[in-house]
């Protein structure tokens, strides 16, 4: 008799066992099932997250053959980038380079240029020259 609490013992405690293996099986089996829904909605997000990419970046490309064709004077080199701040930020760059190159080359032009015709004729000042010179410039003068 000493025995039959010990075996109520053992037997209430096996019970309670399966009882907490049931439920941490159910629990896990519900942990599962939340993982394989979240699993889904992260590709699904992915997915969704692929195809914004590629309308955003198709929208960008517009975007600079727009601003490309609308100013002028931009070399396509000179404008990049792969958001639209970018291609705002290398548009006004572009742009500054373009001036300073135009406002460079404008003064080169202008250092370089020559007055247009002939200098007007002037006559020879005489009293710098010899009594021989002046001797000779006349005869030249009167033969001309």
């Amino acid at each position: 008799m000493p025995d039959e609490p010990r075996d109520l013992q053992e037997e209430v405690d096996g019970q309670n066992n399966e009882e907490k293996e049931s439920g941490i099986s159910t629990a896990d089996e519900a942990l599962q099932e939340r993982i394989a829904q979240l699993e889904d909605t992260l590709a699904s997000k992915e997915s969704e997250l692929g195809a914004l990419k590629e309308q955003l970046a198709g929208a960008v490309a517009k975007y600079r053959k727009a601003v490309l064709a609308t100013v002028s004077g931009i070399p396509e080199e000179l404008l990049k980038g792969e958001a639209v701040e970018e291609i705002d930020a290398s548009l006004e760059q572009a742009q500054r380079i373009i001036s300073t190159v135009r406002q460079q080359l404008e003064d080169d032009i202008a250092a370089r240029s020559v007055p247009v015709g002939a200098p007007p004729r002037t006559p020879v000042d005489m009293s710098t020259l010899s009594p021989a010179a002046k001797i000779a410039h006349a005869l030249t003068q009167e033969r001309s």
